[in-house]
Protein backbone atom coordinates (compact mmCIF):
# COMPACT_ATOMS: atom_id res chain seq x y z
CA UNK A 1 0.00 0.00 0.00
CA UNK A 2 1.29 3.45 -1.12
CA UNK A 3 1.87 6.51 1.85
CA UNK A 4 -0.13 9.22 2.07
CA UNK A 5 2.97 11.35 3.25
CA UNK A 6 4.75 12.17 -0.03
CA UNK A 7 4.56 15.43 -1.69
CA UNK A 8 2.48 17.46 0.68
CA UNK A 9 2.73 19.37 4.12
CA UNK A 10 2.91 17.17 6.77
CA UNK A 11 0.12 17.67 9.44
CA UNK A 12 -2.91 15.66 10.42
CA UNK A 13 -4.96 15.21 13.42
CA UNK A 14 -5.99 11.47 14.94
CA UNK A 15 -8.82 10.79 17.59
CA UNK A 16 -7.83 8.44 19.36
CA UNK A 17 -10.07 6.02 21.87
CA UNK A 18 -7.43 6.10 24.64
CA UNK A 19 -7.25 2.21 26.94
CA UNK A 20 -6.75 2.05 29.72
CA UNK A 21 -3.37 1.36 31.29
CA UNK A 22 -1.30 3.56 29.14
CA UNK A 23 -0.46 6.89 30.12
CA UNK A 24 -1.41 10.02 27.42
CA UNK A 25 2.24 10.11 26.46
CA UNK A 26 2.57 6.43 25.72
CA UNK A 27 0.03 7.32 23.14
CA UNK A 28 1.78 9.88 21.70
CA UNK A 29 4.92 7.74 21.75
CA UNK A 30 2.81 4.70 19.91
CA UNK A 31 2.11 6.89 17.08
CA UNK A 32 4.91 8.81 16.41
CA UNK A 33 6.64 5.37 16.23
CA UNK A 34 4.33 4.19 13.58
CA UNK A 35 5.10 7.65 11.76
CA UNK A 36 8.26 7.11 11.63
CA UNK A 37 8.57 4.41 9.38
CA UNK A 38 7.29 7.50 7.06
CA UNK A 39 8.46 11.16 8.89
CA UNK A 40 11.72 10.41 10.83
CA UNK A 41 11.46 12.57 13.73
CA UNK A 42 7.82 14.04 13.67
CA UNK A 43 6.42 16.80 16.26
CA UNK A 44 3.54 14.60 18.23
CA UNK A 45 1.66 16.30 20.94
CA UNK A 46 -1.94 15.59 22.52
CA UNK A 47 -4.73 17.69 23.95
CA UNK A 48 -5.87 17.20 27.54
CA UNK A 49 -3.87 14.64 29.70
CA UNK A 50 -5.43 11.33 30.49
CA UNK A 51 -5.05 9.31 33.54
CA UNK A 52 -3.59 5.71 32.64
CA UNK A 53 -6.77 4.15 34.61
CA UNK A 54 -9.01 6.70 31.92
CA UNK A 55 -9.98 5.62 28.49
CA UNK A 56 -11.68 7.75 25.96
CA UNK A 57 -11.29 9.98 23.10
CA UNK A 58 -7.18 11.95 23.17
CA UNK A 59 -6.95 14.37 20.01
CA UNK A 60 -3.21 13.58 18.66
CA UNK A 61 -2.00 16.60 17.14
CA UNK A 62 0.70 15.66 13.92
CA UNK A 63 3.24 17.80 12.58
CA UNK A 64 1.93 21.46 11.93
CA UNK A 65 -1.12 20.61 13.46
CA UNK A 66 0.34 21.25 17.04
CA UNK A 67 0.30 24.95 16.07
CA UNK A 68 -3.87 24.27 16.74
CA UNK A 69 -3.46 23.76 20.07
CA UNK A 70 -3.86 26.94 22.08
CA UNK A 71 -7.21 27.38 19.60
CA UNK A 72 -9.09 24.30 19.92
CA UNK A 73 -12.31 24.55 22.16
CA UNK A 74 -11.80 23.81 25.89
CA UNK A 75 -14.78 21.75 27.33
CA UNK A 76 -14.70 18.59 28.79
CA UNK A 77 -17.69 15.82 29.30
CA UNK A 78 -16.99 12.69 30.82
CA UNK A 79 -18.47 9.49 32.12
CA UNK A 80 -17.45 8.27 36.13
CA UNK A 81 -18.08 5.83 38.68
CA UNK A 82 -18.08 7.10 42.09
CA UNK A 83 -17.37 4.47 45.52
CA UNK A 84 -18.87 6.14 48.26
CA UNK A 85 -16.94 4.87 51.30
CA UNK A 86 -13.73 4.41 50.03
CA UNK A 87 -10.59 7.04 50.41
CA UNK A 88 -7.22 6.63 48.57
CA UNK A 89 -4.28 8.68 48.18
CA UNK A 90 -4.79 9.30 44.67
CA UNK A 91 -8.36 9.91 44.87
CA UNK A 92 -9.44 6.85 42.51
CA UNK A 93 -9.28 3.17 42.66
CA UNK A 94 -5.51 2.77 41.77
CA UNK A 95 -4.25 4.50 44.94
CA UNK A 96 -3.56 3.70 48.48
CA UNK A 97 -6.75 2.97 50.49
CA UNK A 98 -6.61 5.47 53.39
CA UNK A 99 -9.92 4.54 55.05
CA UNK A 100 -12.98 3.04 54.78
CA UNK A 101 -16.60 3.86 56.19
CA UNK A 102 -20.09 2.19 56.41
CA UNK A 103 -21.98 3.71 53.57
CA UNK A 104 -25.94 4.93 55.15
CA UNK A 105 -26.73 7.59 51.70
CA UNK A 106 -29.14 7.18 49.39
CA UNK A 107 -28.94 8.03 45.74
CA UNK A 108 -31.55 10.89 46.57
CA UNK A 109 -28.69 12.03 49.32
CA UNK A 110 -25.97 11.25 46.54
CA UNK A 111 -27.71 13.50 44.05
CA UNK A 112 -28.26 16.61 46.64
CA UNK A 113 -25.04 16.56 47.23
CA UNK A 114 -23.51 16.56 43.79
CA UNK A 115 -25.92 19.94 43.14
CA UNK A 116 -23.29 21.68 45.66
CA UNK A 117 -21.04 21.40 42.88
CA UNK A 118 -22.50 22.40 39.63
CA UNK A 119 -21.31 26.22 38.44
CA UNK A 120 -17.31 28.06 39.51
CA UNK A 121 -15.98 25.41 42.08
CA UNK A 122 -12.77 25.80 43.69
CA UNK A 123 -10.89 22.55 43.58
CA UNK A 124 -8.01 21.70 45.51
CA UNK A 125 -5.58 19.88 42.60
CA UNK A 126 -4.69 16.11 43.83
CA UNK A 127 -1.28 15.05 44.86
CA UNK A 128 -1.07 12.81 42.48
CA UNK A 129 -1.37 15.31 39.29
CA UNK A 130 1.20 16.57 37.02
CA UNK A 131 0.94 20.34 38.04
CA UNK A 132 4.18 22.09 38.58
CA UNK A 133 5.10 23.48 42.47
CA UNK A 134 8.64 25.15 42.97
CA UNK A 135 9.43 23.54 39.43
CA UNK A 136 8.75 20.05 40.23
CA UNK A 137 5.25 17.47 39.32
CA UNK A 138 3.08 16.82 42.35
CA UNK A 139 3.15 13.77 41.83
CA UNK A 140 7.16 13.48 42.52
CA UNK A 141 6.56 14.89 46.11
CA UNK A 142 3.50 12.41 46.45
CA UNK A 143 5.71 9.50 45.58
CA UNK A 144 8.18 10.96 48.57
CA UNK A 145 5.54 10.89 51.07
CA UNK A 146 5.55 14.27 51.14
CA UNK A 147 2.70 16.61 50.95
CA UNK A 148 2.67 19.90 49.38
CA UNK A 149 0.46 22.82 50.22
CA UNK A 150 -1.75 23.53 47.04
CA UNK A 151 -3.53 26.43 45.85
CA UNK A 152 -7.17 25.62 45.26
CA UNK A 153 -8.15 26.43 41.49
CA UNK A 154 -11.27 27.73 40.21
CA UNK A 155 -13.05 25.66 37.37
CA UNK A 156 -16.25 25.64 35.95
CA UNK A 157 -18.96 22.10 36.22
CA UNK A 158 -21.41 23.34 33.59
CA UNK A 159 -23.77 20.27 34.27
CA UNK A 160 -23.37 17.32 36.82
CA UNK A 161 -26.21 14.29 36.96
CA UNK A 162 -26.37 11.04 39.21
CA UNK A 163 -27.25 7.80 37.62
CA UNK A 164 -27.68 4.28 40.18
CA UNK A 165 -25.75 1.06 39.10
CA UNK A 166 -26.09 -2.23 40.07
CA UNK A 167 -23.12 -2.47 41.83
CA UNK A 168 -22.57 -1.68 45.55
CA UNK A 169 -21.79 1.34 46.88
CA UNK A 170 -21.68 2.97 43.19
CA UNK A 171 -23.19 5.46 41.02
CA UNK A 172 -22.43 7.06 37.59
CA UNK A 173 -21.98 10.34 37.06
CA UNK A 174 -22.12 12.49 33.38
CA UNK A 175 -20.33 15.72 34.04
CA UNK A 176 -19.60 18.38 31.11
CA UNK A 177 -17.10 20.86 32.89
CA UNK A 178 -14.12 23.16 31.95
CA UNK A 179 -11.05 21.90 31.21
CA UNK A 180 -8.52 21.83 34.36
CA UNK A 181 -11.43 20.33 36.46
CA UNK A 182 -10.55 16.96 38.21
CA UNK A 183 -13.17 14.57 37.98
CA UNK A 184 -11.46 12.24 40.78
CA UNK A 185 -11.81 15.17 43.15
CA UNK A 186 -15.19 15.81 42.48
CA UNK A 187 -15.79 12.18 43.34
CA UNK A 188 -13.64 12.86 46.60
CA UNK A 189 -15.30 16.06 47.45
CA UNK A 190 -18.63 14.30 46.80
CA UNK A 191 -17.82 11.72 49.67
CA UNK A 192 -16.61 14.27 51.51
CA UNK A 193 -19.92 16.26 51.64
CA UNK A 194 -21.85 12.86 52.26
CA UNK A 195 -19.65 12.37 54.70
CA UNK A 196 -18.76 8.71 53.97
CA UNK A 197 -15.70 9.44 51.62
CA UNK A 198 -15.50 8.11 48.09
CA UNK A 199 -13.00 7.99 45.08
CA UNK A 200 -13.13 7.46 41.28
CA UNK A 201 -13.88 3.74 40.38
CA UNK A 202 -13.24 4.35 36.54
CA UNK A 203 -13.48 7.04 33.99
CA UNK A 204 -14.20 7.82 30.43
CA UNK A 205 -13.82 10.77 28.56
CA UNK A 206 -16.40 11.62 25.68
CA UNK A 207 -15.90 15.07 24.93
CA UNK A 208 -12.40 16.74 24.25
CA UNK A 209 -11.76 19.70 22.49
CA UNK A 210 -14.82 19.67 20.64
CA UNK A 211 -14.09 15.82 19.44
CA UNK A 212 -16.63 13.14 20.57
CA UNK A 213 -15.42 9.64 21.42
CA UNK A 214 -17.79 8.33 18.91
CA UNK A 215 -15.75 9.03 16.19
CA UNK A 216 -12.43 8.01 18.01
CA UNK A 217 -10.42 4.64 17.10
CA UNK A 218 -8.60 2.38 18.87
CA UNK A 219 -5.36 2.94 19.17
CA UNK A 220 -3.91 -0.63 18.36
CA UNK A 221 -6.35 -0.24 15.01
CA UNK A 222 -4.86 3.54 13.90
CA UNK A 223 -1.12 1.86 14.38
CA UNK A 224 -1.83 -0.77 11.67
CA UNK A 225 -2.71 1.96 9.70
CA UNK A 226 -0.65 4.35 9.99
CA UNK A 227 2.30 1.64 9.33
CA UNK A 228 0.41 0.66 6.04
CA UNK A 229 0.60 4.07 5.06
CA UNK A 230 -3.24 4.34 5.16
CA UNK A 231 -3.96 7.90 7.46
CA UNK A 232 -6.14 8.81 4.89
CA UNK A 233 -8.82 6.52 6.20
CA UNK A 234 -8.56 8.13 10.00
CA UNK A 235 -6.94 11.51 9.91
CA UNK A 236 -8.77 14.61 10.33
CA UNK A 237 -7.97 17.74 8.18
CA UNK A 238 -7.57 20.83 10.25
CA UNK A 239 -9.65 21.90 7.33
CA UNK A 240 -12.76 20.68 9.02
CA UNK A 241 -12.34 21.52 12.61
CA UNK A 242 -13.10 24.67 12.87
CA UNK A 243 -16.53 25.44 11.93
CA UNK A 244 -16.28 29.35 11.05
CA UNK A 245 -16.42 31.29 8.28
CA UNK A 246 -13.51 31.75 4.96
CA UNK A 247 -12.42 34.22 4.08
CA UNK A 248 -10.01 34.48 1.10
CA UNK A 249 -6.64 36.82 0.73
CA UNK A 250 -6.43 39.20 -1.96
CA UNK A 251 -3.37 38.34 -4.28
CA UNK A 252 -1.12 41.15 -3.98
CA UNK A 253 -1.01 40.41 0.03
CA UNK A 254 -0.97 36.84 -0.35
CA UNK A 255 2.37 36.60 0.91
CA UNK A 256 2.79 39.65 3.45
CA UNK A 257 0.11 37.68 5.60
CA UNK A 258 2.14 34.18 5.18
CA UNK A 259 4.43 36.25 6.17
CA UNK A 260 3.17 37.06 9.47
CA UNK A 261 1.57 40.56 8.66
CA UNK A 262 -2.23 41.62 9.54
CA UNK A 263 -4.05 42.32 6.91
CA UNK A 264 -7.32 44.79 6.63
CA UNK A 265 -10.80 42.86 6.53
CA UNK A 266 -11.73 45.41 4.01
CA UNK A 267 -9.27 44.23 1.19
CA UNK A 268 -9.88 40.26 2.03
CA UNK A 269 -12.63 38.90 -0.59
CA UNK A 270 -15.62 37.72 1.09
CA UNK A 271 -19.04 36.12 -0.08
CA UNK A 272 -21.67 38.65 -0.73
CA UNK A 273 -23.92 37.10 1.83
CA UNK A 274 -21.79 38.57 4.49
CA UNK A 275 -21.81 41.85 5.79
CA UNK A 276 -19.93 43.64 8.44
CA UNK A 277 -16.98 43.51 10.02
CA UNK A 278 -15.89 39.90 11.43
CA UNK A 279 -14.39 38.97 14.92
CA UNK A 280 -12.86 36.00 16.17
CA UNK A 281 -11.27 32.96 14.37
CA UNK A 282 -11.62 32.59 10.74
CA UNK A 283 -10.69 30.03 7.96
CA UNK A 284 -7.84 31.86 5.36
CA UNK A 285 -7.57 30.85 2.20
CA UNK A 286 -5.45 32.17 -0.72
CA UNK A 287 -7.07 33.96 -3.56
CA UNK A 288 -6.72 30.20 -5.58
CA UNK A 289 -8.71 28.86 -2.94
CA UNK A 290 -5.94 27.29 -1.07
CA UNK A 291 -6.34 26.37 2.69
CA UNK A 292 -3.54 28.17 4.08
CA UNK A 293 -4.68 28.04 8.04
CA UNK A 294 -6.76 30.08 10.34
CA UNK A 295 -6.30 34.01 11.34
CA UNK A 296 -7.95 36.27 13.90
CA UNK A 297 -10.38 38.66 12.76
CA UNK A 298 -10.58 41.78 14.94
CA UNK A 299 -10.21 45.71 15.15
CA UNK A 300 -10.84 45.92 11.37
CA UNK A 301 -7.87 43.56 10.64
CA UNK A 302 -7.04 39.50 10.03
CA UNK A 303 -3.96 38.24 11.59
CA UNK A 304 -2.25 34.66 10.80
CA UNK A 305 -2.37 32.15 13.75
CA UNK A 306 -1.52 28.87 12.29
CA UNK A 307 0.25 29.25 8.88
CA UNK A 308 0.95 25.90 6.59
CA UNK A 309 1.71 27.58 3.38
CA UNK A 310 4.55 29.48 5.12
Amino acid sequence: MGSDFSGRVFRMILLIDKPRGITSFGVVSTVRKALSKYEGKVKVGHSGTLDPICTGVLPILIGKDTKLLPFLPSGKAYRAEILLGVETDTEDITGTILCEREVSASFDDVVFAARRFLGKIIQIPPMYSAIKVNGKKLYDFARKGIDVERKGREVTVFSLNVFPSEKKNIYELEVVCSAGTYIRTLCSDIGRELGCGACMASLRRTVSNGFKVEDAIPLEFAKRIIEDGGTSKIAISSEDVFDVEKVFLPKNGEKYYLNGGAISQDRLLLKKEYEGKREGILRVYTSDSIFCGIGKAENGEVRPLVNYLK
